[in-house]
C-alpha cells in the first residue's frame, strides 16, 4: 500500500470499468427450469461493477472520473444522467455504435441475487482511450479502480498507465475469471469475495484462515495487499508483512446486489483521502452493511454522512 501516499492528487478516485443498465425482477423465489414465475415488483437503473464503484466514490466525496464506452441506444442516456447525477465526471465515457451494457438480475426473498451480464458497448474499450484519460487525469487522481466486467487485455492496460502515473492500483477481480499472472505485480491492493478468490487461487476459501492462505496467493505473486471480503464474516487483509480481521457490520438482508461495489469505492475514495487501510476498510465494510439493506444497484449506495451515521 506504499503507493498510496505517493500519489500526487488530493482525493481523486479514476475507476475504468462497466456501465451497464441493470434489469432487475423480485420475486419470493427463483423460478425452477421451465416455470414462469411471478414477480413483485421491477426496477430498470444504472448498473455495472464499474458504474456502481463510480457512484459509490462519489457518493462518499471522491473527485471521481469514469472511464468507459455506452451505446448509441435508448438507454445510454439514462446510465449517463445517473452518472451525472451522482457527480460522476464522464468526459471520458464514449459513445460507440450499438447497445449499452446490460444486466439482468434476480433477487429472491432472501435477498440473494443471480445475475447475467451481456458487455456490449463494454468491450469497445481501448487502449487509446486509456491513454487519453490518463494523459489528462495523471495529475488528479490518486488511485485508479478497476474490474473485470471490460476486457482483461485493457485492464492490463489501465493497471501498467496508472503503475507508471503513480496512481494506487485496486483491482475486484469481479466477475472472477483465470487471469495472466502479470497482473499482480501491477496491483495495489487487490479486493476478491470468497468465492472469486476461490476461483483464482484454488483454495476454497471458507474460514479466516483459508482467507489468509488465499491472501498470501495474490501477495506471493506480487500483489502490494489482499482484502477477502466474506459478507457477513467480515474481511481478511494479507501484506507481506501481516494480517488482519476485519468485523463486519450486523444488518437484516434485503438486497445484496452493488453491495461489494459500495464497498470498493467507498475503499478506494477512503485511500484517496490518505485514511490508514484499517479506517478505510471500515467504511467500507459500513458502505456494504447499508448496501445490503437496500432494494437497487447504484441507488442503494450509501452516502458518507450515512456511513458516519451507521459508524456513530
Amino acid at each position: 500500500m506504499d503507493q498510496a501516499a505517493a500519489g500526487t492528487a488530493e482525493g481523486g478516485v479514476l475507476v475504468v470499468g462497466s456501465i451497464n443498465v441493470d434489469v432487475t425482477a423480485f420475486a419470493p423465489r427463483a423460478p425452477q427450469p421451465g416455470e414462469t414465475l411471478t414477480g413483485d415488483s421491477f426496477e430498470l437503473q444504472l448498473g455495472g461493477k464499474g458504474a456502481n464503484q463510480a457512484v459509490a466514490a462519489a457518493r462518499a466525496g471522491a473527485t471521481t472520473h469514469m472511464v468507459g464506452c455506452v451505446g448509441d441506444d435508448a438507454f445510454a442516456g439514462l446510465v449517463t444522467s445517473s452518472l451525472g447525477a451522482a457527480g460522476v465526471d464522464l468526459e471520458h465515457v464514449r459513445t460507440v455504435p450499438g447497445h449499452t451494457g446490460v444486466a439482468h438480475i434476480r433477487v429472491v426473498e432472501q435477498g440473494e441475487n443471480d445475475i447475467v451480464v451481456i458487455p456490449e458497448a463494454n468491450a469497445a474499450l481501448d487502449a487509446a482511450q486509456l491513454e487519453r484519460a490518463f494523459a489528462a487525469l495523471a495529475g488528479t487522481a490518486r488511485v485508479m479502480l478497476t474490474q473485470l466486467e471490460t476486457p482483461f487485455a485493457m485492464t492490463l492496460v489501465a493497471a501498467r498507465l496508472a503503475r507508471d502515473a503513480g496512481i494506487t492500483v485496486i483491482l475486484d477481480p469481479a466477475p472472477a475469471v483465470p487471469l495472466d499472472h502479470a497482473i499482480w505485480p501491477l496491483v495495489d491492493l487487490v479486493k476478491p469475495n470468497e468465492t472469486e478468490a476461490s476461483l483464482l487461487t484454488g483454495i476454497r476459501v471458507d474460514s479466516r484462515e483459508s482467507a489468509e492462505r488465499a491472501g498470501r496467493w495474490f501477495v506471493d505473486r506480487g500483489a502490494g495487499a489482499a482484502l477477502i471480503t466474506m459478507g457477513g464474516e467480515g474481511s481478511v487483509l494479507v501484506t507481506a508483512a501481516s494480517v488482519s480481521h476485519h468485523e463486519s457490520v450486523r444488518v437484516d438482508v434485503v438486497d445484496t446486489t452493488a453491495a461489494g461495489d459500495a464497498f470498493a469505492g467507498h475503499l478506494a475514495a477512503s485511500i484517496a483521502r490518505g485514511l490508514p487501510i484499517e479506517q478505510a476498510i471500515r467504511r467500507a465494510g459500513a458502505a456494504g452493511a447499508i448496501t445490503v439493506t437496500r432494494r437497487g444497484s447504484s441507488s442503494s449506495v450509501p452516502t458518507a454522512s450515512e456511513v458516519d451515521a451507521l459508524l456513530s
